[in-house]
């Protein structure tokens, strides 16, 4: 197979480093059109379309983080074929893995647009962005199809150590997008439809240039009988990859959960909330590509059986955490103003989400080595572990709203982040400890 890279041999650090530079790259683009879009949406449109905007990024991360986490277990399945040179096995996984996805997201999308309203109304969104939301959200889950063909591409792709293709792929769909989001709002006066359309334009762009690499890789190897459905497979693919779907799901209940509750506090803070999800979300970008990198190095060690190798990977990643930690963590800590004024223009809101930064900004390396540690023990093969942390999380996440919301405000929704992390982070690192010591 031609441009795919076999991490079981070689040296470790060096393999890693040269997987995870190029979906560093991949994943810091991929934010950054998706900053873009906050910062076009919340400067042209105001802070009522960004809140609009991040109240939806709620929802649509409890649908698309169930299709990622199941493709993501997925991926540690291929990437085990791969390690263990099983190509038969390996055609086989990749194809099922296509047909289970297709249908996953089929029921997916029916579900989320029937449901959408009446979701919003639970998470108690704020009267002044509801209208914003609801279009919004509608347009992603309609064109759902495009991101999870995005996921799924490049899991595969990544599983089969190749982090170059996903890079090409979203440097041109990054262009796009800023372009349709200039297009779509100020010309064409689209609104936050207009910024829904432009992201699931990018990424449907994204998924075919993945497909076309794919298609290169597998057309020869590919035949009829690797189409056939395999019952055992298919449930081997489901067991290994519905634990992470469901881990992701609760997660994101979490945070619905406590986005209800900062709704309740009104539209600003839902705006000043959104903006700090996205500073979140960008500067754990380090970690979460060392994650990937982690999960797809382990799990073809694994099947290769070498676990000092699998503790190479993991130092490595875990070194990735602190240097980010370091750089991005001081940030959120001695700059929180000037951050939140980039994509807000309320005084109150730049204010409340400088408080929500600093506070994060101090537990943040937490989330930065927890992405390590989880991934690392999805990567051998043991999902459970990673979906009890996200039951953890999500009971600590509204333990500490309920319990701090009416004394401190707005700043009992930091706090209830960095506990989260810390509980996730230490049930994580004793599965890690306890499953390496196994293969040993």
């Amino acid at each position: 197979m031609t441009n795919t890279s076999n991490m079981t041999e070689g040296n470790a650090y060096k393999v890693f480093l040269g997987f995870f530079f190029p979906m560093l790259i991949t994943n810091i683009l991929q934010q950054a059109y998706s900053f873009a879009d906050s910062v076009i949406v919340g400067k042209i449109l105001g802070d009522n379309a960004l809140g609009a905007v991040g109240n939806a990024a709620i929802l649509i991360f409890l649908i698309t983080g169930f299709i990622q986490g199941i493709i993501n277990g997925f991926g540690v399945i291929i990437a085990q074929r791969f390690g263990k040179g099983d190509e038969n096995e390996l055609r086989k996984s990749v194809a099922c893995s296509i047909k289970l996805s297709f249908i996953i997201t089929a029921v997916l999308t029916c579900v989320s647009l029937l449901t959408l309203k009446k979701a919003l109304l639970i998470i108690k969104t704020p009267s002044p962005v509801f209208d914003d939301c609801f279009v919004y959200a509608a347009i992603i889950f309609g064109g759902l199809f495009a991101a999870s063909a995005y996921n799924l591409f490049t899991c595969i792709l990544r599983s089969l150590g190749d982090s170059k293709t996903p890079l090409t792929a979203i440097i041109i769909s990054s262009l796009l997008n800023i372009a349709l989001d200039l297009l779509l709002i100020c010309v064409f006066k689209a609104g936050v439809g207009g910024a829904a359309a432009a992201t699931v334009c990018a990424q449907g762009t994204s998924a075919l240039i993945c497909f076309i690499k794919l298609k290169k890789i597998f057309c020869i190897q590919l035949e009829r009988t690797n189409l056939q459905m395999d019952s055992k497979l298919c449930t081997e693919l489901i067991k290994n990859g519905l634990p992470m779907a469901v881990m992701n799901s609760i997660t994101s209940v979490g945070c619905m959960l406590v986005q209800s509750y900062v709704n309740a506090l009104g539209a600003v803070f839902t705006s000043a909330y959104a903006a700090c999800s996205k500073y979140i979300n960008l500067f754990m970008l380090p970690s979460v590509t060392a994650g990937f990198a982690v999960s797809s190095f382990t799990s073809q060690n694994h099947g290769a059986g070498k676990p000092e190798r699998i503790r190479q990977g993991v130092k490595c990643g875990a070194y990735i955490g602190i240097v980010s930690y370091i750089l991005l963590g001081s940030a959120m800590i001695l700059f929180p103003q000037t951050l939140a004024s980039v994509m807000l223009t309320s005084c109150q809101a730049i204010e409340i989400s400088s408080d929500f930064l600093r506070i994060t900004g101090f537990g943040f390396f937490t989330l930065d080595l927890l992405f390590v540690f989880r991934s690392a023990v999805q990567g051998m093969g043991k999902p459970l572990a990673p979906m009890c942390s996200g039951l953890l999380e999500m009971a600590l996440r509204l333990t500490v709203i309920i319990l701090l919301i009416d004394k401190i405000g707005f700043r009992a929704a930091a706090y209830a982040e960095v506990t989260a992390w810390v509980g996730a982070l230490a049930m994580n690192f004793i599965a890690y400890r306890m499953n390496i010591k196994k293969l040993c």
